[in-house]
């Protein structure tokens, strides 16, 4: 039997997630329908009306007086691996990111380059997790929908 958040991932997609994104993004306390259409480029406010539902019935937005209010903020398929602050939406590995660099950066700066096998190593390891966290948070940004 599926779970509820097995349903909403399976729900939530398309022009629906583009919907919740905005939602999440809005730094308001309700969107309207007008305003859901103006932002994503809808056709009419029918379209963004009928997505606005959806999440309604996920039990994701509420409606009060044709304004809708996020209720329940969900991490399911792309959305587990970005992190909400203030509206804006930013991959997971980004911290990890500059975390790493910075920490390489700051042994750069204190210890400068000397060719020695423990300085050589030292920087190998310090500079490919860091390659490889940015390639991640890069790549992530741009599977972003929206």
């Amino acid at each position: 039997m599926a779970t509820e958040e097995d349903v909403i991932e399976s729900e939530l997609k398309g022009k629906t997630l583009l919907v919740y994104m905005y939602i999440l993004r809005a730094n308001k306390s309700s969107v309207g329908v007008r305003e859901v259409q103006r932002a994503l480029g809808f056709s009419s406010p029918s379209v963004s009306a009928y997505h606005l539902n959806k999440l309604q019935e996920l039990g994701l937005v509420e409606s009060i007086r044709g304004d809708y209010n996020l209720i329940r903020e969900v991490k399911v398929g792309v959305l587990k691996q970005f992190v909400t602050f203030g509206g804006v939406m930013l991959p997971r590995y980004l911290f990890y990111a500059v975390l790493v660099t910075t920490m390489l950066i700051t042994y750069l700066i204190q210890f400068p380059f000397a060719p020695t096998r423990q300085s050589i190593t030292t920087i190998i390891l310090g500079i490919v997790p860091s390659i490889i966290l940015w390639y991640e948070t890069v790549k992530l940004w741009r599977e972003k929908p929206g």
